[in-house]
């Protein structure tokens, strides 16, 4: 019979989505428990809890989770992300446990909050194995005292899909966020430094391409009216992959300026497509694209950040050949490192050692 993997996480997340559908591939059952549902094709059961509403819900779904592993009795329990369905994991009895940090859960909710930093502690503690995707987020594990050390897994690229497109069929200076809609992703500071950057070249050809949906559809829309940008940017929301590949295959540059992230997966698939990437400048993001540190952002304010991108983006703009090097030698590091089935081989072999020390 085949080893059955239990998820829990959010199924609408392309995240845990395209983790599931690695596992298949892999010969593993899967199964997924979820307070944000969605299809994914493949899994043998989804079990849906209570909806969650505000951070301090997740203290009162321990029940359903438990109930829900009891009802699926999987071989081996993964959750993703540490503050909310991997508080629920640590809380229930099946083992062996995984968990994966995403970044914000280790490197955001805890800071400045010792009941909560205890109770991050509490759970990473009751873990077989904790996974994260940079190496700031590791150290921020390993500070916790986890029972093992944790391992570097990131959620790599597939390769096949996402890849270059001929940059001479790229005529303009078409720009694209991945990024969601949500306050952590300053998606705002973009539309204004496009707005900024059409002030400073009237007449070029530039537009602004919005991934990612999320909570501040609203006010985005708003801002782009608002400042006359309604030709100039298209909110697309989320895009399957094939989607997204395609808006990829128009664009020369990617922008991602959060306030604060682990190993990004829009950064690597923008890589892998040969695109030129302006980006916060944050560990992780040092990491893969420090080569080119007039590139990494800072700014100590929403209108600093906003300048020094529409800096980034018109030094691009007037150096088309550069813009070109960049995006390239980007598609080769993704080559060397970037592979998500390279990756995700690394997580089944942890699996399996799991899976047979369970047995022995």
């Amino acid at each position: 019979m085949k080893p059955h993997l239990c998820l829990l996480g959010d199924a609408n997340s392309v995240h845990v989505q395209r983790w599931a559908r690695e596992m298949l591939a892999r010969g593993l059952r899967v199964s997924v428990v979820t307070a944000r549902p969605a299809a994914i094709n493949g899994v043998a059961e989804q079990i849906v809890l209570p909806p969650v509403q505000r951070p301090s819900d997740w203290l009162w779904r321990v029940g359903a989770a438990q109930r829900a592993l009891n009802r699926l009795a999987p071989d081996l329990v993964h959750a993703h992300y540490i503050t909310s369905y991997g508080y629920l994991a640590a809380r229930c009895t099946q083992r062996p446990l995984v968990m994966t940090a995403w970044g914000s859960d280790l490197l955001v909710t805890p800071k400045g909050r010792p009941l909560m930093r205890a109770l991050t502690g509490w759970t990473l503690r009751r873990a077989d194995l904790v996974t994260g995707d940079s190496t700031d987020l590791l150290h921020e594990i390993a500070s916790y005292r986890p029972r093992a050390a944790p391992l570097l897994v990131h959620w790599g690229v597939e390769l096949s899909r996402f890849a270059p497109t001929p940059w001479a069929d790229k005529p303009r200076l078409e720009i694209v966020s991945l990024r969601n809609w949500e306050p952590n992703y300053r998606i705002a500071v973009i539309v204004q430094a496009l707005a900024e950057l059409r002030r400073r070249l009237p007449g070029a050809p530039l537009h602004l391409h919005l991934l990612g949906g999320g909570p501040l559809v609203e006010a985005l829309a708003q801002q782009v009216r608002a400042a006359g940008l309604q030709g100039a940017v298209t909110l697309h929301g989320r895009l399957a992959d094939a989607g997204m590949a395609a808006v990829l295959a128009r664009c020369k540059v990617s922008v991602s300026v959060p306030l604060s992230d682990a190993t990004s997966v829009s950064v690597l698939e923008s890589m892998a497509c040969g695109l030129a990437v302006v980006a916060s400048d944050l560990p992780a993001n040092r990491h893969w694209l420090g080569s080119e540190p007039d590139l990494l952002l800072t700014g100590d304010s929403d209108a600093t950040l906003a300048r020094a991108l529409a800096d980034a983006l018109e030094r691009l703009w007037h150096d088309d050949a550069r813009a070109q090097r960049v995006g390239q030698a980007n598609h080769a590091r993704m080559r060397a490192e970037g592979s998500r089935e390279v990756q995700m081989d690394r997580m089944f072999a942890q699996y399996q050692r799991l899976l047979a020390e369970a047995d022995g």
